[in-house]
């Protein structure tokens, strides 16, 4: 049995899978696409409504996908790091 060790640096060099889940939304929103239209085609209104709401959750995904990846990688402390510099004279 083999036991995982951990660096410690995990924070600093993790990297999320923001590239992969932009092509599932984006083949998502094709298939919306289509479904919206095929229902609309076949007289299933709320079919339609509902592959048109997916549509749209899916496609403001797609842009807070492409808003994280254009703005990079970025530092993200661990549990212990305050979000900024405590006060002075506080502890």
């Amino acid at each position: 049995m083999t036991v995982a060790t951990r660096t410690g640096s995990e924070p600093m060099t993790a990297r999320s899978a923001l590239r992969a889940r932009m092509w599932f939304t984006i083949w998502g929103i094709a298939w919306a696409i289509f479904g919206t239209v095929a229902f609309i085609l076949m007289d299933r209104p709320w079919w339609a409504f509902a592959c048109g709401v997916l549509w749209v959750v899916a496609t403001v995904d797609l842009f807070v996908i492409t808003r994280h990846i254009r703005q990079g990688p970025h530092y993200q402390p661990g549990r212990d790091v305050p979000p900024y510099n405590p006060p002075e004279g506080r502890r």
